[in-house]
């Protein structure tokens, strides 16, 4: 443990009562979110060190972090945790309380409306969040802290997404995103070689070879397993290179064949029909799951690898992510 955290523990220590009352307000006010008491404890307690750290040699004191603990905006900060978790039902309230704020925000900022457009739909993909480090799934969400309202936030998050659509331009892929990635990222997957260019390639090119056959039959086994309706969402979203809004509106048409199955899987409270683009992110998450647990359960079976084999198979299934298209043979199965 760092010097700084030893100072800091007394603070916590006092702050801890405080945070289990406002953690029960928290749980009373929205008991469906099934945010834990560690998740709730974890995010005040990121706020508490860097309100204590920016204090300096001023030495913060237990009663201004109770102040700042109590000034949070603890309803949207329980809100985007349990969004964080992929709670449905906090991904309903969000829906229902900041989709048109979002999409106002998009349109008075993006100076089109296909780049607004651009901007939501990848606004929703950060949010849910798609990349998986260290076996967990990173959520924009995490970022908020409860310091301002989650409107101001989100207005931000629109903001920077804008800015990096006009960086970056909409065929470019960041690296960071490519290599951490395991949702749409591993979904445009491919197994192409290069030339071995020395001794250490030829090598390491040797290796890789032991596995690439168990690691490509494996993949087509998976996604052999998937339901008529989860390689039809896929296509759509991988082939058909549709955006999470427009598979939306086919959802909410009544001859799509997706719409039955997303209806019956619904959480959703009665009444509401609209389809968002929360939920189509959500369903192509599970679906990626699927596909991978099915990987990785060939890979030890079929082909009897150990754990430290199918890393390296998962590592092959990762490689040049910007290249081919491990779904474009999804109608043929």
């Amino acid at each position: 443990m760092k010097p700084e955290e030893k100072l800091h523990d007394p603070i916590f220590e006092e702050c801890s009562p405080l945070i289990d009352q406002l953690f029960e307000k928290c749980t009373e006010t929205a008991p469906n979110f099934e945010v834990s008491r560690p998740q709730f404890t974890a995010s005040l307690e990121k706020t508490l060190e860097r309100f204590i750290s920016s204090a300096g040699e001023d030495n913060a004191t237990a009663d201004e972090a109770k102040a700042l603990l109590e000034q949070l905006q603890l309803d949207d900060l329980f809100l985007a945790i349990a969004c964080s978790n992929g709670n449905e039902r906090a991904w309903w309230e969000f829906d229902q309380q900041h989709r048109s704020y979002l999409e106002r925000v998009a349109r008075h900022l993006a100076k089109t409306e296909a780049d607004a457009q651009d901007v939501i739909d990848t606004v929703y993909v950060e949010l849910y969040g798609t990349r998986v480090i260290d076996g967990e799934r990173i959520s924009k969400f995490a970022t908020y802290s409860g310091r301002g309202s989650l409107r101001g936030w989100l207005r931000t998050v629109v903001w920077h997404s804008l800015v990096d659509l006009h960086r970056s331009g909409h065929d470019e892929v960041s690296l960071d995103e490519m290599t951490e990635n395991v949702g749409e990222g591993m979904a445009h997957a491919n197994f192409a070689v290069a030339a071995p260019g020395g001794e250490d390639e030829m090598v390491e090119m040797i290796t890789t070879d032991r596995y690439r056959t168990a690691t490509i039959r494996s993949m087509e086994t998976a996604f052999g397993s998937l339901e008529t309706h989860e390689r039809l969402l896929l296509m759509y979203y991988h082939v058909n290179n549709l955006k999470l809004r427009e598979i939306s509106a086919l959802v909410e048409d009544s001859d799509s064949p997706l719409r039955g199955w997303f209806q019956r899987r619904s959480k959703r409270p009665s009444g509401n029909t609209r389809t968002h683009e929360s939920t189509v992110m959500r369903w192509l998450e599970k679906c990626y799951a699927k596909i991978f647990q099915q990987f990785r359960e060939e890979l030890q079976g079929t082909y009897g690898l150990s754990s430290n084999e199918v890393e390296t198979c998962m590592e092959l299934a990762t490689q040049d992510l910007a290249g081919g298209d491990i779904f474009r043979n999804l109608s043929a199965i």
